[in-house]
């Protein structure tokens, strides 16, 4: 007599991965939502070594270059990557150079062919806080304070972008948190790609 073994119980689905992603030269914040944030910038060998945006142009596309690989060698392979959009309003030096880091992150993640969400400052701002002008260290404890696992240690690049990851989760419909609705207000001011298999 043959035995049927019994039918394997359903496997659960894993939650989607998500990345989110501050860009910056010095200090880009990276927040995934397996639980870990980093923070990765140009790394002067000396206090007297030049800043990146100082640095010969020869000397200064390899440094640009080789931090935006560290960057995404430590984004892996996500579900989904959100990327805060640059504050084109920003003055100061580096805006050159800002710009070209933002580009070759979106373009490699596109390469890749990971789905990249995109929000502006004050829709990161508005879904970690409520308010679209709040300042970053409101911003630092509002993700402290409903995001404890992600531990920033007060780095408001990483706070950024743990904000950036939260909002990817709950478009995806996976919240790491209930939030009112006017944080979440933010989800419908932001670019989310078309994922594949969707239906609209």
């Amino acid at each position: 007599m043959t035995t049927l073994a019994p039918e394997s119980a359903p496997q659960a689905l894993a939650p989607p991965v998500v990345v989110g992603v501050d860009p910056s030269l010095t200090g880009t914040g990276l927040a995934s939502s397996n639980g870990w944030c980093d923070v990765i910038g140009y790394q002067r060998a000396r206090a007297k070594d030049p800043g990146i945006t100082q640095l010969p142009h020869a000397e200064r596309i390899h440094a640009m270059r080789q931090l935006a690989h560290q960057v995404l060698e430590t984004i892996g392979h996500p579900d989904l990557a959100v990327i805060e959009l640059p504050a084109v309003s920003r003055s100061g030096g580096g805006a050159h150079e800002r710009g070209w880091f933002w580009w070759h992150l979106y373009s490699q993640l596109h390469n890749r062919q990971i789905p990249i969400g995109l929000l502006a400052p004050n829709a990161r701002a508005l879904y970690a806080t409520g308010k679209g002008n709040a300042a970053k260290g409101l911003v630092v404890d509002a993700v402290a304070r409903r995001f404890p696992q992600w531990a920033t240690e007060g780095n408001d690049n990483a706070a950024d972008a743990v904000a950036l990851m939260a909002a990817g989760r709950d478009w995806l419909g996976h919240p790491l948190a209930d939030l009112p609705k006017t944080h979440r207000a933010a989800l419908d001011k932001a670019t989310w790609p078309t994922l594949p298999g969707a239906t609209s």
